[in-house]
This record gives C-alpha cells, sequence and structure tokens, in this order.
C-alpha cells in the first residue's frame, strides 16, 4: 500500500524530530511544513521540503492525507479541528489540549467528520518502562505495591512558550503528561485519591517541578515526579514488591532487581552502628538472605506509534494509543492541578 502524505505543522525541535529520526519513510511521506518562524522555513526548504506558506494552503492540499501538529499546546484545538474539517488526519503532540473541555470538542469533530486523531504518547515505547511494564505482569518481585516515577534535571524550564500559562508551560504538562500515560497504560486500576505539591523556585508563572501522590483502587501507591532544579537526580524507577525491590537509575538502563532468596535458617542481620546508636533493624541483610539479579528485558507487544498509525488509516486496526486513554491522563492532570491549588487530598473520578 502507498506511503500516507504528510504535512508537518510546526517544524521546531519535536516536529523536525519526528521527520528525520522517528517517521518510518516506508509508510510516511512528508511532502512539506508550516511553521511561522521564517527561520524554521528555511532550514525546512534547506532539507528539501516544500514550505508552505499558510496553514490554508495546507489544507487545501487535496494530495495531504494527514498533518502532524508540533505547536505551542494552546493552538493544538483549533488546528486539529481545522484539519479534520479539511479532511485530514490527525496526529498531535502531546498533551492533546489545554483541558477535557477542548478535548471532547476535538473528539466531537472527530467522530463528526470521521477523521482518525491520535495523540503521539511515545513514552509508551521507552525501554525504561517497557522493562517496567514486563515486571509488573510477570510478578518477578511480587505484585508491586509502590512504585516511585521521577525525571529530574537542572537546567530548568526549555524554550519560551514553555515558561507562559496562556499556551500551557509548565512541567507537568510537558513531562508528568508522560509519567502519567505510562502509569494510567500499565497499572490495571482505576485510580482512587490524588494529591499534589508543585514548585516555582524559578519565579516563572508555570510549575517548574510537581510531585503528584496517588492511591489506586486495588492498594497501589505511586509517586509521580518532575523536576528541574535537581543537581542530584533520583532514581528514574523505585519499585516496590511483595517479594522484592527494584531500581532503575537513569535511561541508560542501569539497576537490578534484589529479592529474597527464602533460604532455610538464614542467619539474623548483625546490628549496625547508625549515628549515635544501633540497630538491627536498618541493617543489611545477611548475604544468604538476599540474591541480585539482571533486570529484564521488556518488549512492546505492541506496534510503533508510525506503524500503528499507518494500519488504523490503511488497514482499519485497532489504535495503540486510545483518546480514551488520553482522556483519562488530561482528567488525572486537571485534578492535579486542583490538589496541588487547594493542598487537598481528592478523590479522582
Amino acid at each position: 500500500m502507498s506511503a500516507i502524505n504528510f504535512a508537518v505543522i510546526g517544524y521546531g525541535g519535536m516536529g523536525s524530530y519526528h521527520v528525520h529520526t522517528i517517521m518510518p519513510k516506508e509508510q510516511i511521506h512528508v511532502k512539506g511544513t508550516f511553521d511561522i518562524s521564517k527561520e524554521r522555513q528555511a532550514v525546512s526548504e534547506e532539507k528539501g521540503h516544500y514550505v508552505y506558506t499558510s496553514y490554508e494552503e495546507v489544507l487545501n492540499d487535496k494530495e495531504i492525507e494527514a498533518v502532524l501538529i508540533a505547536t505551542p499546546n494552546d493552538s493544538h484545538k483549533e488546528l486539529a479541528i481545522q484539519a479534520m474539517r479539511a479532511g485530514k488526519h490527525v496526529i498531535c503532540e502531546k498533551p492533546v489540549a489545554m483541558n477535557t473541555q477542548e478535548f471532547d470538542e476535538i473528539l466531537a469533530v472527530a467522530k463528526e467528520t470521521g477523521q482518525t486523531f491520535m495523540v503521539h504518547q511515545n513514552r509508551r515505547w521507552d525501554p525504561d518502562f517497557l522493562i517496567i511494564r514486563e515486571l509488573y505482569k510477570n510478578k518477578q518481585i511480587g505484585d508491586f505495591f509502590q512504585i516511585e516515577s521521577r525525571v529530574q534535571g537542572a537546567n530548568g524550564i526549555p524554550g519560551d512558550w514553555r515558561h507562559l500559562k496562556a499556551h500551557g508551560g509548565g512541567m507537568l504538562l510537558d513531562w508528568g503528561v508522560h509519567l502519567l500515560d505510562q502509569l494510567l497504560f500499565m497499572i490495571d486500576s482505576p485510580v482512587k485519591t490524588v494529591a499534589a505539591d508543585f514548585s516555582y523556585i524559578l519565579g516563572d508563572e508555570v510549575d517548574d517541578g510537581v510531585a503528584a501522590f496517588l492511591t489506586f483502587e486495588n492498594g497501589e501507591k505511586v509517586v509521580m515526579e518532575v523536576g528541574t532544579t535537581n543537581f542530584i537526580k533520583l532514581s528514574r524507577w523505585y519499585v516496590k514488591g511483595t517479594k522484592g525491590t527494584a531500581v532503575i537509575e537513569d535511561w541508560d538502563l542501569s539497576g537490578k532487581l534484589v529479592t529474597p532468596t527464602y533460604a532455610p535458617d538464614v542467619v539474623a542481620p548483625t546490628p549496625i552502628q547508625a549515628g549515635v546508636g544501633l540497630t538491627k533493624t536498618m541493617a543489611p541483610p545477611s548475604e544468604e538472605a538476599t540474591k541480585t539479579l539482571p533486570l529484564p528485558k521488556g518488549l512492546a507487544e505492541y506496534p510503533e506509534f508510525y506503524q500503528n498509525f499507518y494500519d488504523v488509516i490503511r488497514n482499519d486496526a485497532e489504535p495503540v494509543v486510545k483518546n480514551e486513554e488520553v482522556y483519562r491522563v488530561l482528567k488525572l492532570i486537571e485534578t492535579i492541578f486542583e490538589a496541588g491549588e487547594k493542598q487537598q487530598i481528592l478523590t479522582f473520578e
């Protein structure tokens, strides 16, 4: 079958990354790009793309079957609705919209026009997440009861528009949307309660960091944290299961599992000096009591995003990233904002 003719709307960091790194040439043909920046237009033209002079020109191009929207968050809704009403399928960068009300409007037009609308929640394919998801499924460390998922850096909020509330800036919408999508995609239980704490250390009008505390109906507890003022980072994942503990330090996938051996007649731990006192409780277990194992391999049993999008359009396949899942993440983000503002533990419905 023929490749899908695409126009890329927004040829900045993410838009150009799609074009040059992740769009498979066998399934996707990028005919051209549109960006309001003259500099980025020039770069795109140098790369051999047709450069559209307006969004209307994109929408009037009958050869274009689909558009990728990689623009500031507050523009997603209008661009997506216009594209679908012009008969184009849409891939939209995350977060899909500023709030669930906007997303409802997008979904209504998708239903009305019959066009495919998918959100690029690409972190479902991250190797570190796939390892944790494999542990969750195979129960190598038992059932999870506490998950800590963090991304931390010390470079502040990136770019320009991400500093502005009107454009949907801030780190909950920038990175939190990824971590929450991973968690809700993995955990087979509804969220029960939400608490949150935001950081505004850098003086911007949007959050430069957020910690969300989630409990699920099955009893699992999650700490989700995004930080941009962390000069010493904590582990990317720290997971406690009923039969062991797992840690992944960073995206280089350094980490390990530690599980009990359940060996008979294990020697009791020897008390250690802890500050000015002794402790047996916090002493390391005896050598024969635990074993250290390598992390398992994590593989996605679902196709890559663009392969899936192609199959949805050409072969009527089911989307890997479903709009109802995206909606649930966006609703959870709204609840996290509310919980942080009220400094209360809120019930998630």
